[in-house]
């Protein structure tokens, strides 16, 4: 007598996310998102040396205060 299965197999690999912003490998999981510490260093210096930013309003730049925050 011969069983039938209906669940499907995936044999697939599982991935661990999305792909290594740097370089687009799939990433591992001691350094994730990245792929390596290399990848993981690259992001890092990008940051420290101002290359990415993240955008602010004007007066705040200017260190004006619009009196519309309690301290």
């Amino acid at each position: 007598m011969t069983t039938r299965d209906d669940t499907p197999k995936d044999d697939a690999p599982k991935t661990a996310g999305p792909a290594c912003p740097i370089c687009g490998k799939p990433p591992a999981p001691a350094y994730a998102p990245f792929c390596s510490k290399r990848c993981a260093d690259v992001d890092l210096q990008r940051w420290l040396s101002g290359r990415y930013a993240i955008p602010g309003r004007e007066e705040d730049a200017l260190g004006q205060d619009d009196g519309s925050r309690e301290e």
